[in-house]
């Protein structure tokens, strides 16, 4: 299969996993500080498991029975903030993305 038929097949999943690439760039190109790389790597893994494997529901972030994903590389972290966003956790706003690592902002 190639990538024209993968992105036709999965457009929600090829886009979503666009924006958090962009946000990832964007963020840390603003930020003058961190590392794209991993987050613009992950960003088809994330988006599948995401979607499609972890029991996850931003409206209820204290959820006991939801699945935990443990992110160990650090360097990483906007990938995270970019999946809470699109995801729709009401705490990480467009402004906390763009305030990646900045003093004060949750993504700091």
């Amino acid at each position: 299969m190639d990538i024209a038929t993968l992105r036709k097949d999965h457009a929600d999943h090829w886009m979503k996993a666009c924006a958090i690439r962009a946000l990832a760039m964007d963020a840390v190109q603003a930020a003058n500080s961190g590392h794209p790389g991993m987050p613009m790597g992950m960003a088809d893994v994330a988006t599948v498991l995401f979607e499609k494997h972890l029991k996850f529901d931003a409206s209820a972030p204290k959820w006991a029975d939801r699945d935990r994903f443990i992110l160990s590389a650090g360097h990483g972290s906007m990938l995270i903030y970019a999946l809470l966003y699109l995801t729709g956790y009401e705490d990480m706003t467009l402004d906390q993305v763009k305030n990646f690592r900045q003093w004060g902002a949750i993504t700091a």
